[in-house]
Order: C-alpha cells, then structure tokens, then sequence
C-alpha cells in the first residue's frame, strides 16, 4: 500500500527540526533549554534564525574577548552570560556591521540584520535572566539599532500589465534552448505570476500549494500561513483562467518525481518548485520590464497589498487578506501617503501668480 506523500508543511517542519538539532550541537549545552522553551511561541524557521544568530555571538566572544579566546563553544556556562557587562554588548553591536563568518566570507549586516541578531540576543538572555538562572541582564542596558523606514517598493499599474504581457509573449524574442526552456515553462509562470500579483499570498505560501488546494467552485485556494494556521483566500477570474490554462496544457500532463505528486507548481526536475526558483523566475522577467526596480515576490504581494487598500480603502481587510497579525504592520505599509498624492504636491504650492 503507497503512503500518501507529505504535505510541504510536513516535509518542512521536519527538514526544519533535523535541521535546528545539528545547529544546536554547534552551540553551548545549556543553550537547549532556550530553544525548548521558545518553541510553542516560535516557528522552527525562527529557532533556526535565532541560532545562527546566537552562534554567531559566542564566536565573536571567542575571537574578541581575553576571557574567552582560549574557550571551546561547549565550556561556556550560563554565568559566562552575566559576567559581560553593555560595553560588551556595544562591541558585539559594532561587531556585527562587518564580520567574518566560519568559512572566512565578509558578511555585512543591513538595519534588518543588524536588529535581528540584537534581538534574538536579548531574547536569549531574557530567558536565563526570567528564570533566575543570571542575575544580571546587560542587554537591558543597550539601546537596541533603530530602524529606519524605506520606501516601498512596488509594482504600478501599468507595470503590473507590462510585466503579464511580456511574460505571455517574449517568446517570439528568444530563440534556441532559450526558447524552448521558455515554453515549457510559460503557462506555469504565468499562473504564479498571476497568483502572487492577484491574491498577495507569501512565496512559501504559494509554493506549498497542492493541486487540491485549489477550490474552482468557489475561486479560493487554502493556504498554510505563518504558525501553521489554515487560510482560504479567494481570487478573480484573471487568476482562475491563468490557473486553469496551467493546469489543462502543462500539470495534468506532467510527470512527477515520488512524493510530488500533489504539489501545484513543479520545478523542470519534477518536484515541487522552491521558493528560491520562483524568486528567480521573478527577478528575471520583471527586470525586463523595471530595470531599476528590485522586483521580487514579496514586491508583488506589496503591489496587491496596495492595490487593494486603493481600491476599498478598508486597511482592515487588506490585514485579514494578507496575513497580518497586527494591523499596526499593514497600516504602517499601505496607509501612508502615497506617490500620486506626493506628486501633487508638486504643484500644489504656487511661488508666484502668473
């Protein structure tokens, strides 16, 4: 009798979990008891973050600070963690700008970055710290990066239809293996393509779709969003026809490796499609049409996510659509002034009368 092959969801949280167990051998012992105490309130992609990032903090004191420099990783001791005090959490701050990672690569972190790796950090301490097993906290005591806000990048509307219409027709442009790689992977590209710009969805979300996820009596697809909770999101007629052509000329066609059989979108070896393809497969075709724009999936969402927002002006909904647990994050994104508006203001104030 054949298994039923894994859902992604299930194939992920166990490539995740055996993933974050080689991860933890690498760091200090009593450094398990953190990760195990996180894990109802974190998602195993997260714990997998937060160790490298606190991984990253050990080497910086083996490397940086004379107590330390003769120390292996597992000789460190909670006590370790209470005897530094801000100075040192400054310097691993500065540290962490530019540094060299275990295969002797310069990593350089953004504001992103730089927030991410102080916050798993303070997080990691908060849990000795909480549970009386230090008894100082010197994290407190450092400002944490601020953060700085950027503009949003995103696609217009005419943009949007530029990138749909070369998509369905650059063919006629290439030639030879790039033509033919073209068309065997046009109709697939389309429906993706159509589907990220028409329903907002995440690219993982949109890459661990089954083929029965797809629900045509009722136009909506069910999707796994973050924490594993279960979201059926509805669609236009624009996303159904691209779908259903997909799935009529190409996936109920195609072969599939073992344990592909249901996934939605396959990849040209016949398993499901990663998130790593799909975001190539964006950048190329959308930087023929925006050049100077760094286009990619999640790019597209926030293109719907201001669509939508324009069009009901409901920053509720486009919350609940979106997948936002806070709707402090969509009205931070999508109700602040937009381009047209700043381009009236252009011409708003008049310096002289004519």
């Amino acid at each position: 009798m054949t298994k039923n092959p894994k859902t992604y969801q299930e194939q992920l949280y166990i490539d995740y979990t055996l993933r974050l167990r080689e991860i933890l051998k690498t760091l200090p012992p009593f450094a398990k008891d953190y990760f195990r105490a996180i894990e109802p309130r974190t998602s195993a992609k997260t714990r997998i973050s937060y160790a490298y990032d606190i991984r990253v903090f050990f080497h910086f004191l083996m490397e940086n600070n004379p107590v330390y420099r003769s120390y292996t990783m597992d000789q460190f001791q909670p006590r370790d963690l209470e005897r530094l005090d801000p100075m040192d959490i400054e310097e691993y701050m500065e540290y962490l700008k530019v540094y060299q990672n275990d295969e002797n690569r310069q990593l350089v972190n953004s504001e992103v970055g730089l927030a991410r790796k102080m916050s798993a950090l303070r997080s990691f301490y908060q849990y000795y710290y909480k549970y009386q097993i230090i008894e100082k906290n010197p994290t407190l005591l450092v400002d944490m990066p601020k953060l700085h806000d950027k503009a949003i990048i995103r696609l217009d509307t005419d943009e949007v239809a530029s990138l749909l219409d070369y998509v369905e027709n650059c063919g006629n442009e290439l030639s030879g293996q790039r033509k033919t790689y073209y068309e065997k992977t046009k109709y697939r590209d389309i429906a993706i393509l159509t589907l990220l710009l028409g329903t907002g969805i995440r690219v993982s979300e949109c890459v661990g779709l089954d083929i029965q996820d797809v629900d045509f009596k009722n136009n909506g697809i069910q999707i796994t969003r973050k924490g594993g909770k279960q979201m059926v999101v509805y669609f236009g007629d624009e996303v159904r026809n691209a779908l259903e052509v997909y799935l009529e000329r190409d996936r109920n066609q195609a072969k599939t490796l073992p344990g592909f059989e249901n996934a939605l979108f396959l990849s040209m070896q016949h398993r499901r499609m990663g998130i790593q393809a799909v975001e190539n497969m964006v950048k190329k075709y959308a930087g023929q049409i925006t050049p100077n724009k760094k286009i990619t999936p999640h790019k597209l969402r926030s293109t719907y996510g201001t669509a939508l927002y324009r069009e009901t002006g409901d920053i509720y909904l486009v919350a609940d659509v979106l997948g936002h647990n806070d709707v402090n994050t969509t009205k931070k994104h999508y109700a602040a002034i937009d381009e047209d508006r700043r381009r009236r203001a252009a011409t708003a104030v008049r310096l002289r009368e004519d």
